[in-house]
């Protein structure tokens, strides 16, 4: 027998919870009113970035807020030694890609169809720029094609011209500049590719598990969309011969060689290098129906939790014998509760959370490295480049419970973001937590994500009736029955009211709670991912909220009067 595994079907089902739950209307401070002042600060916020993006940047890639000018940054991200940049590169209206399904959330049909014509007749990929294969998929990708559905979804909205498909013919023509990266012994994509010349002599062949396994979502909805199967062949090429490289413990490394196949960093974790990994496998699930990507996983997040976490916190460890490395906090793994939420774990997600929130709280934002064993600052990377992932996750939270707490947790980001990082012309990123210096340097994730989940943890009617999956870059891409493989059960339409209206039926049972899925198979009970070992659980503590969860029965751990976890009572 395999390891143990979920029902599949349980995943769909849990979305279409969170996608659908109703509004629990018992008694709150957060009133109907109160959500809509802070939906209209949010808006605020995005127009506040957006006007000026398009009145000082525009076209060019991203906007730097404190001097009002731009910077043609596309060939720049992921290029930390700004190698190779291009003499003659103006920009790809890289903003405005990524602002197009925000302003479909918005409600702004109009300034919608103002930027989809502006770039079917203007932007071209024929263009002398090395770029960075990941960056360019999950932001210039992914915003054609998911802004390519809502037009095609929204062509009443069109009133002054008709839309042709000239986004998708934009995003194949980008597709195709993307292939010569995966021509390599391995299958494994270069990490740069030049968008007129093919990969350049010299390459480096070094690259990330992130760069090159998680490229399925983009590249498989493009291959659905034009009937040209080599992209989502390349992508799951790619990540089939990254999943075969897993060590025993099914844990993968940071970096490798795309020409060898073998790697150069093994210690790893759920955070820069490798989160979406992680994120891809579960959405490429829920996206296509395949069950090569749940039972991918599923062994993923087993590991996960038996390697790499420690109560609450996830460190690094080596993904051979599984021992720890690093023992800190990175600003991208705050996206984890919110994976952790569409897998029904609410209860983890919601103790990770609150230690994230607990470190935001402290400096006033979220610092990209934080050392958990010193409880301070990394002594480097102290700054806030405007990430969404604590965003992203805190609205995920809230639509899996409907708790109040997470609008006011949505609020004191609102409050951080407008009292440490707005300036006259638009949104600055930090540079040290500790000061509140500012970087001239307003990211276009900004607007894709941070503004996106902001607003929908406040007003998610764009959501209604609708179910779809948020890419990496918080583009939405429809869950569609012809994408399926096969359509589990409970994605039919017909079970929805009878599944989930009642609140007796719809529990949001979280699998760490029950220490069995959501859904049994045939009656049997099956093992949840919260059975596995928790390693780590003599450490010393100050309160109960220290030690976490015990893995091996669901239950919480308390802080014994010695200050340790490792004596524990069951709580009931």
């Amino acid at each position: 027998m395999g390891s143990p595994r979920c029902n599949n079907r349980f995943v769909v089902a849990l979305l279409v919870l969170l996608i659908f739950a109703s509004v629990n209307s018992s008694a709150s401070a957060f009133t109907h009113q109160k959500k809509v002042q802070m939906r209209d600060k949010v808006r605020k916020m995005f127009y506040h970035a957006y006007d000026n993006y398009m009145a000082h940047a525009f076209p060019h890639d991203e906007l730097k807020p404190l001097t009002k000018t731009f910077t043609d940054s596309l060939s720049e991200l992921g290029n930390l030694n700004l190698e190779y940049l291009p003499q003659n590169y103006n920009g790809s209206a890289l903003s405005l890609i990524e602002s197009l399904s925000s302003l479909i959330v918005l409600g702004n049909f109009t300034e919608f169809e103002r930027g989809v014509m502006w770039l079917s007749e203007n932007l071209t990929f024929d263009v002398d720029a090395r770029v960075n294969l990941f960056e360019c998929n999950i932001r210039v990708l992914g915003g054609l094609i998911s802004a390519h559905i809502l037009a095609s979804e929204n062509k009443s909205l069109f009133t002054n011209s008709s839309y042709e498909e000239r986004l998708l013919h934009l995003a194949q023509d980008l597709g195709r500049r993307f292939l010569p990266a995966f021509e390599t012994p391995t299958g494994l994509p270069y990490a740069w590719i030049n968008l007129k010349h093919g990969v350049i002599e010299n390459e480096t062949t070094e690259t990330s598990t992130s760069g090159c396994g998680s490229l399925i979502l983009e590249m498989g909805a493009l291959s659905r969309l034009t009937g040209d199967s080599r992209f989502e062949r390349a992508a799951l090429r790619a990540l089939r011969k990254l999943w075969s490289m897993r060590s025993s413990l099914n844990l993968l490394g940071t970096t490798l060689n795309v020409l060898t196949g073998e790697w150069i960093e093994y210690s790893s974790g759920i955070g820069a290098g490798v989160d979406s990994f992680y994120e891809y496998l579960m959405k490429a699930y829920i996206l296509f129906g395949s069950d090569e990507f749940w039972d991918m996983f599923h062994l993923a997040y087993l590991a996960v939790q038996k390697y790499f976490r420690h109560g609450p916190w996830y460190h690094e460890a080596d993904m051979r014998s599984g021992k720890a490395t690093y023992w800190q906090l990175t600003s991208l793994q705050a996206f984890w509760p919110g994976l952790q939420t569409l897998v029904g774990d609410v209860s983890a997600a919601n103790l990770s959370h609150r230690e994230f929130f607990y470190v935001w709280k402290k400096y006033g934002v979220l610092p990209e490295r934080y050392l958990l064993e010193h409880a301070t600052l990394h002594p480097t990377e102290k700054y806030y480049p405007l990430r969404p992932e604590f965003a992203e996750s805190t609205y995920y939270l809230y639509q899996a419970t409907k708790d109040p707490w997470y609008l006011e947790v949505g609020e004191s980001i609102i409050s951080s973001l407008n009292d440490h990082t707005k300036v006259d012309g638009g949104f600055a990123s930090v540079r040290d937590v500790s000061t509140m210096k500012h970087e001239d340097h307003q990211h276009s994730f900004f607007l894709s994500e941070t503004c996106k989940y902001l607003y929908l943890l406040y007003d998610d009617s764009f959501l209604a009736g609708r179910n779809f999956v948020f890419t990496t870059e918080g583009h939405p891409l429809p869950v569609r029955s012809l994408w399926h493989e096969r359509l589990p059960v409970t994605y039919n339409p017909s079970n929805w009211t009878s599944s989930f209206k009642d609140d007796t039926k719809a529990t949001r049972v979280s699998a760490l709670e029950s220490q069995v899925c959501p859904e049994t198979i045939y009656g049997s009970k099956v093992e949840s991912a919260c059975h596995v070992p928790d390693l780590q659980v003599n450490h010393r503590c100050t309160s109960d909220a220290g030690c976490g969860i015990d893995s091996t029965n669901c239950r919480k751990r308390t802080c014994s009067a010695a200050g340790y976890c490792g004596l524990w009572r069951f709580v009931h």
